[in-house]
């Protein structure tokens, strides 16, 4: 571990002492899309509402940790199941900064269909074990390469700053100041880049305990803190009702929020999926409080929520998805058919233009954080006019202690801790120190989530 973190630590030195190059001109795009933008709790294409129809795809798993958006070869072919379900966007979990990605976000653009992305990857992500040291240069770095990658594709709806990095573990909340920080700065990066409006969000796990105050969190201070939405990943809905899996509640609670909300992930694997909650997103006692979902998810993986089943390639592994593509039969129909069933309503269906700012949360027994958020880095401030440079892709040397490069704020203002140690109550830091040293989450909560659905 030490010899790794040295060795991190040098290359971090050596990339931020690194003059950065300017972003490089775009290249023209064969095919436009209008951009979506959002405005008081929805989403808008033009003049028209927009809701997230959608699927979460990531071809491998979080374990493969590869790009399906940089291979034509692994793209294509699920395009063209993406246009016969009838989605109209995807998230992309991991995305190759360093690689080109013109073949495949055209293509995404003639079939309609706009991408949400993960800025984050298992390399470059903050760490739950020590979120002041892993809020650094080298980081952000990485994070500002993905939005030049892909902010000259107009079909790039959003990105995610963060994925279920707050957790139902009360010393996990400690982290929420510094990836909206990560928020904050990747809206400046987009803005002072002079690139056309791109959503900047969160996708939280759906952990009763501090749900409401995570979404809260988001959408409090300045105009500058605030993100351009919420999203959290729901996984109540069992072949249930809108009753039933704790939606009626959940639309309860947020009615009035200023921000769009969708769901990041939906699904249940326990029975034969009809896609009920289509039916209920895309209904009157949802739209005017949230913006659709992303079902979970497009592959088969290991956690058995796939409708498409990818043979394994030459490679004949995980990490070679240029297999043969099979669709899982009833649930790849059953989706066909849901999206056809309950189309997107039309006209505002009870969007608000209200933007109105929440109140700060306060700390309690499951939420410790503070509401002043750490200055970004000083190493990372040339990136806002020269831009971030060529990214370190999937591959790098990581960032995630190279603690001389962080922010100079301190890493306990009002009296919390910094995540390193133990939390108010005594209890061990959520994730130890060398068993899990990454915060990238792309899996699920499911265990949380059930038991939160009826304690809601």
């Amino acid at each position: 571990m030490k010899t790794t973190t040295v060795l991190s630590a040098l290359a971090a030195a050596a990339a931020v002492n690194a003059t950065p190059t300017a972003t490089l001109p775009l290249k023209a795009r064969q095919t436009e899309l209008e951009p979506i933008t959002a405005t008081g709790n929805a989403f808008y294409k033009g003049k028209e509402r927009f809701f997230v129809r959608g699927i979460d795809y990531q071809p491998g798993g979080a374990a493969a940790n590869v790009d399906p958006l940089a291979d034509p070869e692994v793209c294509k072919p699920d395009i063209e199941k993406f246009k016969k379900l009838g989605i109209n966007t995807i998230r992309v979990y991991s995305t190759d900064n360093s690689k080109d990605h013109d073949e495949c976000m055209n293509e995404l653009a003639k079939a309609g269909i706009y991408v949400v992305l993960d800025a984050n990857n298992p390399l470059y992500s903050i760490n739950r074990d020590d979120p002041h040291t892993s809020y650094n240069a080298i980081y952000l770095q990485s994070v500002f390469a993905t939005i030049d990658a892909f902010a000259k594709y107009p079909n790039t709806m959003a990105f995610f700053s963060g994925n279920e990095v707050i957790h139902d573990h009360a010393n996990t909340t400690l982290t929420a100041r510094y990836v909206k920080a990560t928020d904050r700065d990747m809206r400046r990066y987009i803005k002072e880049r002079k690139y056309r409006k791109m959503l900047v969000g969160y996708s939280a796990a759906d952990v009763t305990e501090n749900r409401l105050q995570t979404a809260d969190y988001f959408n409090c201070g300045t105009d500058e803190e605030r993100s351009d939405f919420f999203a959290f990943n729901d996984y109540s809905w069992c072949t249930s009702n809108f009753v039933e899996s704790g939606w009626d509640k959940k639309v309860k609670n947020f009615t009035g929020y200023g921000l769009p909300i969708f769901l990041s992930e939906y699904g249940c694997n326990h029975n034969v999926r009809d896609f009920g909650e289509l039916e209920a997103l895309m209904h009157p006692n949802m739209t005017s409080v949230y913006s659709g979902g992303l079902m979970y998810e497009y592959t088969m993986e290991p956690n058995e929520y796939g409708i498409v089943k990818i043979e394994g390639g030459d490679k004949g592994n995980r990490f070679d998805q240029t297999g043969k593509r099979t669709e899982l039969q009833p649930e790849f129909n059953n989706l066909i058919k849901a999206m056809k069933e309950f189309p997107a309503p039309k006209g505002l269906a009870g969007a608000s233009t209200e933007n109105k700012a929440s109140k700060c949360p306060e700390n309690n027994d499951h939420w410790i954080v503070s509401s002043v958020l750490p200055e970004i880095p000083e190493e990372a401030l040339v990136y806002f006019k020269e831009g971030a440079g060529k990214g370190p892709g999937l591959n790098g040397k990581g960032s995630q202690w190279a603690g001389h490069v962080a922010s100079k704020s301190p890493s306990n203002p009002e009296g919390a801790t910094d995540g390193s140690g133990s939390d108010s109550s005594g209890k061990d830091s959520a994730a130890p120190r060398g068993s899990s040293p990454m915060l990238f989450v792309s899996g699920l909560v499911t265990l949380v989530t059930l038991a939160g659905a009826i304690a809601l």
